[in-house]
């Protein structure tokens, strides 16, 4: 069974930090508050003989209850945002230089890979064309070309932490960099359609000499003539 916090994309450790980060910070203000809160109805509970306080919150004493922990609170945010500009741009904005494209084609309910053969070009007599099974090259930057041919479909591979829409009528391009030799899940996360459940794909990552010996082999010879 695959092990969904393996990190098999060059990108997908900083993507990991960044949720870490939100994680941390948001989970020490949530214990914070909750104990303040907790802490308030134990120190202000219901006392015989003592007469309820009417606070109106214009008192600088109350109003700093709230005005310091929001100041503190933006300064987290600014190391949160800083943090997902960072990555954000790593990944969506900055497109690494293709070692080798791949096109990626959704539909109802199948994913179609279609590979550059011997002459490194796409769209020519020997490119290599599969059904639900991606093979890559390990240590190889893939640019990939994203298409929908009916309705929104989503590109998911988890252990890339990789997600994008594909659709109709646009290509979309990105990237990623296998780091780890395997057989990984690939998906759509986005619901298409009666059978969406059922356009499970995997994604093959290989050595240099064992991609180079598929590309050679019977079935990605059977896959060019299709």
């Amino acid at each position: 069974m695959e092990h969904y916090l393996l990190r098999v994309s060059s990108y997908a450790g900083d993507i990991d930090r960044l949720f870490w980060l939100v994680t941390w910070l948001v989970g020490f203000w949530f214990v914070l508050a909750e104990g303040v809160f907790f802490w308030l109805i134990f120190r202000f509970r219901a006392k015989d003989g003592v007469k309820a306080e009417y606070i109106t919150g214009e008192d600088k004493k109350h109003t700093r209850w709230i005005s310091t922990p929001h100041m503190l609170v933006l300064v987290c945010d600014v190391f949160i945002i800083a943090g997902a500009v960072r990555v954000w741009y790593n990944v969506k904005q900055h497109v690494e230089p293709a070692q080798e494209t791949v096109r990626i084609t959704s539909q109802q309910w199948a994913w179609i890979f279609q590979h550059a053969g011997p002459d490194e070009q796409l769209d020519t007599a020997d490119d290599v064309r599969t059904v639900n099974e991606m093979h890559l090259k390990v240590d190889t930057v893939y640019n990939y070309e994203l298409l929908s041919l009916d309705v929104l479909h989503s590109l998911s591979v988890p252990v890339f932490r990789l997600k994008h829409d594909a659709i109709p009528g646009r290509t979309v391009r990105g990237w990623f960099k296998p780091q780890m030799t395997g057989t990984y899940d690939l998906q759509c996360a986005e619901i298409c359609g009666i059978g969406h459940a059922l356009m499970p794909a995997r994604v093959v990552i290989e050595t240099p000499e064992a991609h180079a010996a598929w590309m050679s082999g019977p079935a990605a010879r059977l896959a060019s003539l299709h």
